[in-house]
């Protein structure tokens, strides 16, 4: 394979860096944003929830547009309208302003982020997969835990228009880089019912015909609706008097998504091609990150109140108080490869599960007056397991994804990634108010142990991926590998009316690949 791979793993890590670390300083910047804006809680909380549902909305179609022009040049397009949208948002007059450049900068996020995933499954074979996820995890994980304070210093020293403009230059570079790159025409999108071309004859397929109906527009508008109103749900959940509207919300997304189903049942292109929903590494893999990171998220929002609320530690103290969480996903991400590797995705993901579980169960049991010692060793649980999780089951996505359809994998793969977090604050938020005379003393509530509870669910999705005889090694719909000491030829003598092909795998390979 000689596609060039730096510029990709560069791009790919870049941009998700940059994401991660926006999310992070904005929280800090908004206090002074309201002050500055004159602007109530509601217009503030907006800047946040218009970002969020515009980009989990179009995560999957943005994957889409990725499978067919080209995953760089879509990434390139979301990373310039992000650094523009950015510069936009430093410069705005008003709150209504910031409000409706958040939505624009959701928008090109939802571009650039399951690009990040797709241009990694074109660039490098699958057995490869593994360690440019991991070190794109370490780098998010760093990214999460210096934006409080990059972002506090920032807010303090030059005012909350300095945090959006940290992203304008990073963002600027990887669209340029992106443009300036050479890239291999995507495969084309099978047509159901058709045989599957060899994967190396894909690459050098032209573009399938079909113009705009081959992106199932009528599928994306439902599958957007369905999950911006999931989103909005969710999020009003957390507000006080919200659930009457959160309610409605998701009731409504609901009935988008029975119709979202119902219309790729009958389409000719379906927007989620049924052999992408009919893997099962694919729909495990995806189960495992939305049960880990409602559980970690969750954990996260309680534990978060715990500590300044009933232990008023200021927000630098409660910061490390939770380093060890950090500090694990960035050095544990390198260490997960080689861990599926020996192990398989199945006992690795397995373990991340236990740990993550046991992390949140070790938060459950803290009383007012824990020290730091509990916070850190239950923070570093979390942080072992969920990094385990999320290398582990990420890799299992792309890489089980054909690469005719990398970049839905990988809108699907970050749509959990947005869905989890809100689905877990949400649930904490209901959880704490049945509560109420408990406080935010975790040993007193509900909410830690049923999280602890959603935490364990990532265990039976985490038994249904791949075992250890069927590592990366495999590429999808192909053979797991050749056994030491046999010919090729040998192999297919042993095997008769086997044919060996990319084309026509053996029943035994398909079954631990497609259902």
């Amino acid at each position: 394979m000689n596609r060039p791979r730096t510029p990709v793993l560069t791009c790919s890590i870049v941009g998700a860096v940059v994401v991660a670390l926006d999310g992070t300083v904005l929280t800090v910047a908004q206090p002074a944003l309201q002050r500055d804006l004159h602007a109530d809680v509601g217009q503030v909380q907006w800047t946040s929830t218009g970002y969020l549902v515009a980009v989990a909305s179009l995560l999957v179609f943005a994957g889409r547009l990725g499978d067919r022009y080209g995953h760089r040049r879509v990434f390139a397009l979301g990373a310039l309208g992000f650094a523009a949208a950015s510069a936009g948002i430093a410069l705005a007059p008003g709150i209504g302003a910031v409000i409706l450049l958040r939505v624009l900068q959701g928008v090109c996020g939802a571009f650039l982020q399951p690009a990040t995933l797709g241009m990694l499954r074109t660039a490098y074979p699958p057995e490869r997969l593994a360690t440019p996820i991991a070190v794109r995890t370490a780098a998010i994980g760093l990214a999460a835990a210096a934006g409080p304070l990059v972002g506090g210093a920032l807010v303090s020293a030059y005012g909350w228009r300095s945090v959006f403009l940290l992203g304008v230059p990073p963002t600027l570079a990887i669209g340029l880089i992106a443009l300036t790159t050479r890239e291999p025409h995507p495969a084309p999108l099978p047509t159901p019912g058709t045989p599957q071309l060899p994967q190396r004859a894909e690459r050098r397929t032209d573009r399938a015909p079909g113009g705009l109906a081959s992106l199932d527009p009528v599928g994306a508008l439902l599958l957007a609706a369905a999950l911006a109103l999931l989103v909005h749900g969710l999020v009003e959940a957390t507000r006080p008097g919200g659930a009457v509207t959160a309610a409605l919300a998701c009731l409504a997304g609901g009935a988008a998504g029975a119709a979202f189903a119902r219309h790729e049942r009958r389409t000719a292109r379906p927007l989620l091609a049924p052999e992408l929903l009919g893997s099962v590494p694919v729909v495990a893999g995806l189960a495992v990150l939305l049960a880990a990171s409602a559980a970690l998220f969750g954990s996260l929002f309680v534990a978060t109140y715990f500590l300044q609320d009933t232990q008023r530690l200021d927000p630098l103290d409660c910061a490390l108080r939770v380093l060890p969480l950090a500090v694990l996903m960035v050095l544990g991400a390198p260490l997960c490869p080689a861990l599926k590797r020996r192990f398989g995705p199945r006992r690795t993901a397995t373990a991340g599960a236990a740990l993550l579980t046991l992390g949140v169960l070790l938060l459950s049991r803290l009383d007012a007056t824990a020290g730091a010692g509990a916070v850190g060793c239950a923070s570093a649980l979390l942080g072992a397991g969920f990094v385990t999780l999320m290398v582990t089951a990420t890799s299992v996505v792309v890489h089980h994804a054909p690469e005719a359809h990398a970049g839905v994998a990988g809108g699907l793969q970050q749509t959990v990634m947005n869905i989890g977090p809100a689905l877990g604050v949400a649930t904490a938020t209901l959880l704490l108010a049945l509560v109420p005379q408990g406080g935010f003393v975790p040993a007193r509530g509900i909410a830690l142990p049923a999280l602890a509870a959603i935490a364990a669910l990532a265990v039976p999705a985490a038994l249904a991926l791949p075992g250890t005889g069927d590592r990366e090694g495999a590429p999808p719909g192909g053979r797991p590998g050749r056994r030491r000491g046999k010919r090729p030829e040998a192999e297919a003598e042993s095997e008769p009316g086997t044919r060996r092909g990319p084309t026509s795998p053996g029943p035994e390979e398909q079954a631990c690949v497609r259902s």
